[in-house]
């Protein structure tokens, strides 16, 4: 079984930064893309960073130019850096794999999704 465990949220305000991680349970490498996603409430989960397993990065223009993701394969996890956080980036971050729903079928995809880290932004 695949499971995410997301860590590193917290309360900040407008302006600071957080560091989110995020635990697999089994080797990511495989994975290929590993991405963070986010939901605020009253509205759809969002994919927000995703990085291959090259290194090749993307990011939602939302986030672009303030939040960095990064992997350590060694480890099994990946992290994002998030600077001038804004109140609009206040949301629950997950982490997943994009492809991972294909691999594992939409059951087993739907039960890989961890709790989620809060982050919330005071203006």
């Amino acid at each position: 079984q695949v499971r995410f465990v997301e860590s590193g949220g917290g309360l900040v305000q407008t302006g600071g930064s957080l560091r989110l991680s995020c635990a697999a349970s089994l080797s990511i490498v495989g994975l290929n893309d590993m991405g963070w996603y986010r939901q605020a409430p009253g509205k759809q989960r969002e994919l927000v960073a995703s990085i291959s397993s090259i290194g090749n990065t993307n990011y939602a223009d939302s986030v672009k130019g303030r939040f960095t993701i990064s992997r350590d394969n060694a480890k099994n996890t990946v992290y994002l850096k998030m600077n001038s956080l804004k109140p609009e980036d206040t949301a629950v971050y997950y982490c997943n794999a994009p492809g991972l729903r294909a691999l594992l079928g939409l059951s087993a995809w739907r039960d890989s999704w961890g709790q989620g880290t809060q982050v919330t932004v005071s203006s």
